[in-house]
């Protein structure tokens, strides 16, 4: 992948007693060089985080991203982001990048919801691809991705991840949004 090669990397942060979550945007490029930012929110415990990271995007108005990476797929406290409806909105690839061995979230979305709100937690969860595991730097990640095959989907992955197994789009994305939380508590936002 060329080093000037963008990719939009999101992650969220938020504190016990929010409402709403940071969502933050990074673009990196794949020689590391952070290359803009856009923030916005989602609901925590919500359901729209998918529109969220559309919205992000959008805002952002940057057609040199060719790909996104996402820390997860279900940011906020189960706002499960469907990654097919988002790669479609945007027209590029998704990739989410998890970072923990588990046995998928249906087991915590049954503890957490009942009835219609995990109906549709479930749903969107269910109609995800599945997760890989991938090596990368020493780590495993967990991979899902939709709008490119698995190779491909490796292939940005380690592009992306500078050592460990945290690709920078992601780890930039992650710190950024934290310090705005903080920022938007502080100030009392």
């Amino acid at each position: 992948m060329k080093a000037g090669a963008r990719a939009l990397g999101v992650a969220e942060s938020f504190a016990d007693a929010d409402d709403r979550s940071v969502l933050c945007g990074a673009v990196v490029r794949a020689d590391r060089t952070a290359d803009g930012f856009v923030f916005g929110s989602c609901a925590v415990g919500g359901t729209d985080a998918t529109d969220a990271i559309e919205s992000l995007y959008a805002d952002l108005g940057r057609e040199d991203v060719q790909h996104l990476l996402l820390a997860g797929i279900a940011p906020a406290w189960f706002n499960v982001v469907d990654l097919r409806s988002l790669a479609t909105a945007v027209g590029r690839p998704v990739l989410s990048v998890s970072f923990e061995s588990s046995p998928g979230l249906e087991p915590a979305l049954r503890e957490q919801f009942s009835g219609a709100a995990l109906d549709r937690r479930l749903r969107t969860y269910r109609a995800q691809p599945p997760r890989r595991r991938l090596s990368v730097g020493g780590d495993d990640v967990f991979v899902r991705a939709v709008g490119v095959d698995d190779e491909r989907a490796e292939s940005i992955v380690r592009a992306h991840t500078a050592e460990g197994g945290r690709p920078e789009p992601v780890r930039v994305a992650r710190l950024a949004a934290r310090a705005a939380r903080r920022f938007r508590a502080d100030a009392g936002f």
